[in-house]
């Protein structure tokens, strides 16, 4: 591994440092400020206690590990999905502007109808299964990655698809050949964008179908007064969100300095 690939590795882990430790002192600012009772509010040495110290702590360990694989395999699902519709989205929107014409603002009314809303019908449509989990992460996880790939896709330098076009290459060769590997920075923000999406899509499908994973722990620890475990559990989704967008980062400056682009 060379010096520059070192640097960029030791960048990222000092940056989610960084912000792993300003969310802690928010963390202990926020409960002092606003005053919360210590029975509700629980700071990370009460975090630590619940998930090393106390006599439970490997049950409450293995419980909490459990139910944030359960939800990080939701989040992958509504990750991809969702991704992968944007992708196709924004393509479609890129080479046929009349099809944009005619689905943007129906898009843009979808977005405007809260989740939660949405939710029940989403239920009487696919279940409370994978289907579920896939619609839920899909639509929050869409909206803001689609915006953030045609913008991509967009900033393409024409001269560059007018020299494909007059040497015979048709209009799909100049997207693939020159909005696409324009568009790489904007696909990794989307990335980027998608990856607490994607979690909160899951919580949500949790809580609101399938009753599983953290989301569901969250409600369930909430109505037995077990505020430990809730606090626990938003620690463990907060870090692997943290960790998430490190290691999308790591793979952009990869990428980039293949190509030979600064990420």
């Amino acid at each position: 591994m060379d010096a520059q690939r070192l640097r960029g590795l030791g960048r990222t882990a000092l940056n989610v440092l960084v912000s792993l430790a300003i969310v802690l002192i928010l963390w202990v600012v926020a409960l002092k400020v606003l005053d919360v009772s210590s029975y509700i509010g629980k700071g990370p040495l009460d975090v630590w206690e619940y998930l090393m110290l106390e006599e439970d702590a490997a049950q409450n360990r293995a419980g909490l590990l459990s139910a944030l694989g359960r939800t990080m395999a939701d989040a992958a699902i509504g990750f991809v999905c969702g991704l992968v519709v944007a992708v196709a989205i924004a393509t479609l929107f890129t080479l046929f502007r009349g099809v944009e014409h005619a689905m943007m603002p129906m898009a843009m009314l979808l977005r405007s109808v809260p989740l939660v809303a949405m939710a029940p019908i989403i239920i009487l449509v696919f279940g409370r299964e994978t289907a579920a989990v896939g619609a839920m992460g899909g639509i929050v996880v869409l909206f803001p990655a689609l915006v953030t790939i045609v913008m991509g896709l967009r900033s393409a330098s024409p001269a560059m698809q007018d020299v494909v076009t007059v040497f015979g290459g048709s209009k799909f060769s100049a997207f693939r050949k020159v909005a696409l590997p324009s568009s790489l920075p904007a696909f990794f923000t989307a990335l980027r964008i998608s990856i607490p999406g994607a979690l909160t899509g899951a919580l949500l499908a949790e809580w609101l179908a399938t009753g599983r994973g953290i989301g569901y722990e969250i409600i369930s620890s909430v109505s037995r007064a077990r505020y430990d475990a809730v606090w626990a559990a938003v620690v463990a989704v907060t870090l692997s969100s943290l960790v998430l967008y490190g290691v999308v980062t790591v793979i952009e400056n990869a990428v980039m300095r293949r190509m030979g682009t600064k990420a």
